[in-house]
């Protein structure tokens, strides 16, 4: 994410531009509605744009033209978030299997729509495969991959990488370090080639969670990723596909914890944006450091093994050094049957990385380095109780329950487990510790538990109620829309979708329903925010390696890569930057290759898309 590039390859950024409209593109519709289909026994709700004040007249017709439902829309007047005066139109009562349905309101009509009992049942598996298509340390086979134009050569394959040294653009001088690591493999995060602790955490904790709430219910959806059903490498060796995808991706963040009797200088407290920090000798040992990525940001179009310049390990964090901590107790527990060495090997990790936070308490980031993100957190107290929260779901130490129940974040209130004004993102994990004491059988006891999913309800009733008062029926009010906006409403629709666990109400997953329906197509733009998704997909997201459109020697994007769509607060690329003043909400966005700020993919995204997905197919 936050992904500049240099447009090294091509002369002028006018070479780049949004996605033109092609024969196999229809033309935007006034008829917004999911693309994909819908649940022959679930929610079936269209938004239509139209300035009539008076209801209008709707029916649906099936492929033979027949009129099987009709009715009158809802004047929902003008919607906030996207500056469009709106209709609404409900025909769940439509509940026969089959393709080619329309639904014509008006002078308005939809394009033909589908109706299955299990229309999502595909995107579970795309999502899971954008992170075997993102690998870092190994090449990408054609035989796992969507398309054989994908496979492509390893990107750094042998990555010893030692700490960043010289001065930053701030000014200030880093020393270095004596030790080289050993950080091959993960997953690239996003559109560039760094790769990211606190990402990484919050994306693993997310599938980790998917499989430990599937077990935990002992629902259908345990098998849906069974040994052999993701296709990845793995594949045949007794273990579930997506704990095998994940353990990629924990095996990177365990090489990127310091060595026990490291002493390094790093930045304690606050540090000012462009004013060079001050430097303080501390035990670095089990800290973790926060990043490893380029000199430099790449250029573009490129591939990650023609990326030849210099790696660095960037300073360690507590902000990251909680996410093992947090990540390392959820892996000791679920692989404590399955690899027990693994098991102890990230539990080791885990307590390492907890005593280290627990002694350098505020080490920050800064954002003064260039080549990648920065993923800065000015407050780790969520953290803190996330890796609290982890370990002890893992060990049951009551010191740790101890410290829980004075926490702030499990007691109740506006800042507790889900909070009804924030999202769970790298910088807000409260939430993942709240969802973890849910989640796991026997971590709590009944009055402490009922506490805690009685403030994860709390945040999905509010969630619900924002969803009422949308023209689109998502999740959120206002018409500032922030950068990654569909992971946050994705992130929302777990929430929803835990409540329905806990209370059996059919509102919270048809909330969930309604977050995947703008996702894949019921939005002002009539966009399919995920490739290989629907009528309108999106074709040129923000990829260095998937840049087709730029270039035919390389790939487009694999099926099941959501875009982080509009974004109106930060528009800081050359598209995003054309748009100030002129678009509303969830209208700020554009399918082109170089709008990093609109259109970039993620591992933190396409988690929740997995989490959600898998849920909503889970019966």
């Amino acid at each position: 994410m936050r992904a500049h590039f240099l447009l090294t390859a091509i002369g002028v950024a006018t070479a780049m531009v949004a996605a033109p409209v092609t024969a196999q593109t229809p033309p935007a519709g006034t008829v917004q509605m999911s693309q994909v289909g819908f649940e022959r026994g679930g929610p079936k709700v269209a938004t239509v744009v139209d300035r009539a004040t008076r209801p209008l007249p709707w029916h649906v017709v099936d492929a033979a033209g027949k009129t099987v439902a009709e009715g009158r829309s809802e004047v929902f007047g003008r919607d906030e978030a996207s500056g469009n005066h709106v209709h609404i139109v409900r025909f769940s009562t439509v509940q026969t299997e089959g393709k080619g349905y329309r639904l014509i309101v008006g002078d308005h009509e939809s394009r033909p729509f589908v109706i299955d009992e299990h229309p999502h049942a595909r995107l579970k598996y795309d999502a899971l495969a954008y992170f075997y298509a993102n690998r870092a340390g190994e090449p990408l086979l054609a035989r796992y991959l969507a398309r054989p134009d994908l496979a492509r050569p390893a990107g750094n394959p042998d990555e010893k990488a030692t700490c960043f040294s010289g001065r930053d653009s701030a000014g200030t001088v880093w020393p270095g370090c004596s030790y080289t690591l050993d950080v091959t493999g993960g997953w690239y995060d996003a559109g560039d080639f760094g790769k990211y602790v606190v990402n990484a955490g919050i994306s693993v904790w997310t599938l980790l969670n998917a499989y430990e709430r599937a077990e935990a219910l002992q629902s259908p959806g345990r098998a849906a990723f069974a040994d052999g059903k993701g296709r990845i490498p793995g594949s045949g060796n007794g273990v579930n596909d997506l704990l095998d995808e994940a353990r990629h991706e924990i095996e990177f963040m365990l090489r990127m914890q310091i060595p026990e009797g490291t002493q390094a200088q790093l930045p304690v407290g606050p540090v000012k944006p462009g004013v060079p920090a001050t430097l303080t000798t501390v035990d670095a040992g089990g800290m973790v450091h926060h990043k490893v990525h380029g000199a430099k940001w790449s250029g573009f179009p490129l591939r990650p093994g023609e990326d030849k310049q210099p790696r660095y390990l960037y300073p360690a964090s507590t902000a990251a050094t909680l996410n093992l901590a947090a990540v390392g107790a959820q892996c000791a527990r679920v692989w404590r049957t399955i690899d027990p060495a693994f098991a102890a090997r990230c539990m080791t990790a885990a307590r390492a990385a907890f005593k280290a936070a627990l002694r350098n308490r505020d080490i920050r980031t800064t954002a003064s380095f260039d080549g990648g993100g920065p993923y800065g957190d000015d407050d780790v107290s969520d953290e803190f109780y996330w890796a609290t929260a982890e370990l002890y779901a893992t060990t049951r130490n009551p010191a740790y329950l101890t410290a829980l129940r004075t926490s702030r974040y499990m007691l109740g209130g506006p800042n507790s487990g889900a909070s009804a004004t924030g999202d769970m993102d790298f910088a807000h994990t409260a939430a993942l510790g709240s969802i973890t004491l849910a989640t796991v059988p026997g971590a709590l006891s009944t009055d402490d538990l009922v506490t805690v999913r009685a403030n994860l309800t709390r945040a999905a009733a509010d969630y619900l109620r924002q969803s009422t008062t949308q023209g689109y029926g998502v999740p959120r009010t206002g018409s500032n829309y922030d950068w990654g906006s569909n992971s946050g409403l994705l992130n929302r629709a777990i929430v929803m979708a835990l409540a329905f666990d806990y209370t059996g109400d059919w509102n919270y997953r048809n909330g969930v329903i309604q977050v995947l329906d703008y996702v894949l197509g019921r939005n002002p733009l009539d966009q399919s925010y995920v490739t290989g998704y629907g009528d309108r997909p999106v074709v040129n997201p923000h990829h260095r390696a998937w840049a087709h459109s730029l270039d035919a020697s390389y790939p487009a994007p694999p099926p099941g890569a959501v875009s982080g769509g509009p974004n109106s607060t930060n528009m800081a690329d050359d598209v995003a930057k054309t748009m100030r003043g002129k678009c509303v909400g969830q209208t700020c966005w554009r399918d082109a290759l170089q709008a990093y700020a609109l259109n970039e993919v993620a591992i933190n995204w396409n988690a929740p898309l997995l989490w959600v997905s898998a849920f909503i197919d889970d019966r």
